[in-house]
């Protein structure tokens, strides 16, 4: 008799279907089908409002910006604490995940405190003219905090398992270290970082808790989408905040399927290299 890899596999396979339709298409087929309740010309009309395309500048904009911060930033701090022993690294490798831990709207309260004018950061960041509370600059920060963990835990276990001889192959053959960082190592990183990217800019489309006491909260300036339809919710109008709301799934959903093809091709030329 074969003996199967998991035992129960239909149980557990039930299990888990089961469980994927209540928590992730029960919800997002509710949205969807309220969003599809408007008429096509009331969708667009509330879609392609000016309040809200200027919610979505802000939104995609600062997510952006985000992104791009903690791709450099996430990479050197993996880098770092694969690479390097220092004291305190431990304590250090712990804070990365405290964004997963704390509550975001505790980060964002945090977040207002320092960054405020009378704050530690931001009494010395005014002093030079630069204003972060209740800017898009301060949303782009609260996004960064709460999207870095995602690029650094992608690529610290694959900067782990890379193998030193590819490095030393590199450098007998003359290579300096910035071109063996660019034609070996960031190869191999490749599909981590953008594993690591899209989870970043898709966490930073939906984020709402820290940003809400550091934005400012302006309309056409400082109101990121994911406020917007919380408004729309508090005015009962639930078909404008699912369509809103509709708007940032589809571009996640577009933007999560663009990178797992990079990362597709990516991983696949890496093999055949």
């Amino acid at each position: 008799m074969k003996r199967r890899v998991l035992p129960g596999l239909k149980l557990s396979l039930g299990i888990t279907l089961v469980y994927a339709a209540i928590i992730i298409m029960l919800p997002l087929m509710a949205l969807i089908f309220k969003a599809a309740s408007l008429g096509p010309s009331d969708y667009w009309r509330i879609v392609s409002s000016e309040r809200a395309v200027a919610s979505y500048v802000v939104t995609v904009g600062s997510a952006f910006a985000a992104t791009i911060f903690n791709l450099i930033f996430g990479l050197a701090l993996a880098w770092v604490l694969v690479r390097y022993r220092f004291p305190g690294r431990r304590i250090v490798d712990a804070l990365v995940d405290l964004p997963f831990a704390l509550p975001t709207a505790v980060a964002g309260i945090a977040l207002t405190t320092l960054f405020a004018n009378n704050g530690w950061f931001g009494s010395v960041l005014s002093d030079i003219g630069i204003k972060v509370a209740y800017t898009p600059l301060g949303i782009m920060i609260a996004m960064a905090f709460t999207s870095l963990p995602f690029i650094v835990r992608t690529v610290q276990p694959v900067l782990e398992e890379l193998d030193p001889a590819l490095e030393e192959a590199g450098q007998t053959l003359g290579g300096s270290d910035w071109s063996i960082f660019g034609r070996v190592i960031l190869p191999l990183l490749t599909p981590a970082l953008l594993a690591g990217t899209s989870l970043a800019f898709a966490r930073s489309l939906g984020e709402f808790g820290a940003i809400i006491f550091i934005a400012g909260n302006q309309p056409f300036s400082t109101e990121i989408t994911a406020l917007l339809a919380f408004i729309r919710l508090e005015e009962f109008d639930y078909p404008a905040a699912a369509a809103i709301a509709s708007v940032m799934l589809f571009a996640a959903f577009l933007m999560l399927a663009v990178t797992n093809a990079l990362q597709a091709r990516a991983l696949r030329y890496t093999v055949k290299g």
